[in-house]
């Protein structure tokens, strides 16, 4: 029966050694990935489980005999890679039995307010937070989808008829496109992110990756620029265009050449927008007064309530619910805070029912709408050597409904000054997932700091498809099986 049973998360599991690595997935005793689980490697090494289970890890970077899988709530589990290739790549996690806990509990109910008061008496103790470099691997996921897209040509002096027939099936043939598909697109980057403090930081770029459907890429922004690259197509090519939408000037001198010129200046990223989104993420788990931990764990603005213990490492830890106090606070969730030290090692958090986040409403005014629907995420924090905690893995998703409807008009920079207008209205959903995953943690070096200096942007290696090769030499976050089937073209 138990080899069976093997043999079935076998089959389920995806389960193969690719090169100098080792692919394999954490499950319970119910064969349920165990997302997040801790895979240690050696003293400040190893990887994160994802959301499906998975992980890979390189076998020449392994500095220990043994392979320790720890995640909360679960007994944790030490195999050497001969044992875990032995089991089908399956490490099973049996349950934490909490019978410290029994026993705790048995003579009085730990008070939930008593132990958020203490873990912010100790935050200077347990965090450090300045002053700091990060060696960090970041993916964010993108996604949209299109419920609506109209886009027509309602005035055309200058444009022969069958142009204005031609444009017009042109913007219906990218119509269907467009609300027939689900864009995706995937973004990797590892580098090194030196803190000096909340707002002085620089990053330097080690690696960099994209994985995108050129043909499918459909973001508001680049809709819009398809549409007008089909206008510009049956205008008169020699000419520029100013570009406006209502009373407002969008571009003065558009044309399709430069069009296709910025298209050949894409592949670089602005290293100042992925500073900000990582150091952003770094400083959600800090414990500055205006960082969402810190307000996560401010009574004036949450209640909290004891929900259960369980344990990590050996480690008894408290489980504590929390949900808005006042009505401007906006998340319910759960923290995870050690009995010894008074440290929150996990947070999970959600909108709280009947909240949402920003709203932009001016759709008859403006023809815009805009509500954030989806906040959620993780943060799991590590124990260093010095008893301190630092952020391990941070996961954060966002979701918006959005509504766009414009006029926009192509007028000639000629003295004709002919003009082309159209419609253009776009309706749907987009989501955003970022992960990031912290590699190691040391103090930072002043001198490195003061004498980096940071550039502008960075090349990136642009993917037609997911190449398990490329960070096959890092302990990075297994992509998700959505990832791994993803393939796309070339077509712009």
């Amino acid at each position: 029966m138990r080899h069976l049973y093997l043999s079935i998360i076998a089959t389920l599991a995806f389960n193969f050694i690719f090169g100098q690595n080792l692919t394999a997935k954490v499950v319970d005793e119910n064969n349920n990935a165990i997302p997040f689980a801790t895979v240690q490697t050696g003293e400040n090494k190893g990887v994160i489980t994802n959301e499906e289970g998975f992980f890979t890890i390189n076998l020449e970077d392994i500095t220990s005999t043994q392979i320790t899988f720890s995640c909360m709530g679960f007994t944790s589990r030490s195999l050497s890679t001969s044992e875990i290739e032995n089991n089908s790549n399956v490490i099973i996690l049996e349950e934490f039995v909490d019978e410290l806990g029994k026993v705790f509990l048995s003579t009085t109910t730990p008070n939930a307010d008593n132990i958020i008061r203490k873990v912010n008496n100790n935050l200077s103790k347990n965090y450090k937070i300045e002053n700091q470099t990060y060696r960090f691997f970041h993916r964010n996921t993108a996604y949209a989808d299109f419920n609506n897209f109209e886009a027509k040509i309602t005035k055309a002096s200058g444009m022969r008829k069958k142009q204005h027939e031609g444009v017009n099936n042109s913007l219906d043939d990218l119509t269907s496109n467009i609300v027939n598909s689900n864009t995706m697109y995937f973004q990797d980057y590892m580098g090194d992110l030196m803190v000096e403090d909340r707002k002085e930081a620089k990053l330097k770029i080690l690696k960099a990756t994209s994985l995108i459907d050129n043909s499918n890429n459909f973001s508001i922004d680049n809709v819009q620029t398809k549409a007008q690259d089909i206008i510009l197509k049956y205008l008169d090519t020699t000419l520029t265009y100013k570009l406006k939408t209502g009373l407002i000037k969008i571009e003065d001198s558009l044309s399709l050449t430069s069009s296709k010129e910025e298209k050949d200046n894409e592949e670089l990223y602005d290293v100042k927008n992925l500073k900000g989104e990582t150091h952003e993420l770094l400083h959600d788990t800090q414990t500055y007064d205006d960082s969402f931990m810190k307000k996560i764990i401010n009574p004036e603005l949450y209640k909290y309530e004891f929900i259960d213990v369980t344990g990590f490492n050996g480690e008894l830890v408290y489980i504590i619910g929390f949900k808005p106090r006042k009505s401007k606070s906006k998340y319910a969730g759960k923290l995870y805070v050690t009995d010894e030290s008074f440290a929150v090692i996990k947070l999970d958090y959600d909108f709280a029912k009947g909240k949402r986040g920003e709203k932009f409403n001016l759709k008859l005014l403006l023809g815009i709408k805009y509500v954030e629907n989806i906040r959620k995420g993780t943060i799991i924090f590590e124990k260093k050597v010095d008893s301190t905690y630092a952020p391990k893995y941070i996961n954060k998703e966002e979701g918006r409904y959005f509504y766009v409807s414009r006029p926009i008009k192509f007028i000639e920079n000629s003295s004709a000054k002919n003009k082309v207008g159209f419609n253009f209205l776009i309706e749907g959903s987009a989501r955003t997932k970022q992960e990031l995953f912290i590699m190691s943690k040391a103090d930072l070096d002043k001198s490195e700091f003061t004498s980096f200096n940071e550039p502008e942007d960075i090349p990136y290696q642009k993917l037609k498809q997911y190449d398990p090769t490329i960070w096959e030499a890092y302990n990075a976050i297994e992509p998700l099986a959505e990832m791994k089937r993803f393939k796309g073209s070339d077509e712009q």
